[in-house]
């Protein structure tokens, strides 16, 4: 990534990076030629990064609801590290021009796709981490998830627990999920799930991640059924 563009993400972050190199390492795509050359890409800051953003949000739940119980605030939780999460705070800094990616992963519109976003904001999390400690790191969750820790007033209920629940109150039991199938390259997946309820017709979910697939499978099934999603 060349230096104009580590400096204009640093002064979006108000932060210098001791070691620059952290942060070209965050913004660094699998697909990218530089892995080739032995350079590093992002896919261990972004492991490291997704560690990061769980405690501080699990921290920052418990503060803010001293008398919510661990029911309560584990959907809470989920809500605020979700990739779609991430992929929309990736948005606001400007992450997407900053990424260091492959010609074909570029062309194909790599810099505004959900899933790069969101790695490279985990990536970004460690970096900020490892190079000034768990302070720069907060920092840049107060700055993009403060106003989202407040707005999750309500416990959200993904796709997967309302048909789960709608499921077992008709007495079909619990909902069945298979893969179908995975193709793509290793750091770019792409699952393929079906998910089946006793009695009913099958539906399927698409996703870079057999979570994200299982959720986009549940998804189809209640929207089929027209099931309320209330």
């Amino acid at each position: 990534m060349p230096n104009a563009a580590l400096r204009g993400l640093q002064k979006k972050l108000s932060y210098d990076f001791k070691n620059s190199g952290l942060l070209a390492e965050a913004m660094t795509h699998g697909s990218s030629e530089t892995k080739d050359a032995g350079l590093p890409d992002n896919e261990r800051l972004e492991f490291l990064g997704d560690r990061v953003l769980g405690l501080m949000t699990a921290e920052a739940l418990t503060k803010a609801y001293p008398n919510a119980s661990e029911g309560d605030l584990a959907p809470r939780l989920n809500q605020l590290v979700r990739k779609e999460t991430l992929a929309e705070v990736a948005t606001e800094v400007g992450l997407g021009k900053c990424l260091v990616l492959s010609h074909g992963e570029d062309k194909s519109g790599g810099r505004s796709k959900p899933a790069l976003l969101a790695d490279a904001c985990e990536a970004l999390i460690a970096a900020l981490y490892s190079d000034g400690g768990m302070r720069a790191a907060k920092k840049f969750y107060q700055t993009y998830w403060s106003e989202r820790l407040i707005a999750v007033t309500v416990v959200p209920r993904d796709a997967k627990t309302r048909l789960q629940e709608w499921a077992q109150g008709a007495g079909l039991g619990t909902p069945a999920y298979a893969i179908k199938s995975q193709t793509g390259p290793d750091h770019a997946p792409l699952f393929v799930l079906e998910v089946t309820v006793e009695g009913r017709k099958p539906h399927v979910g698409k996703g870079g991640s057999k979570r994200d697939a299982e959720q986009a499978a549940a998804a189809a099934f209640l929207t089929a059924e027209r099931i309320n999603s209330a």
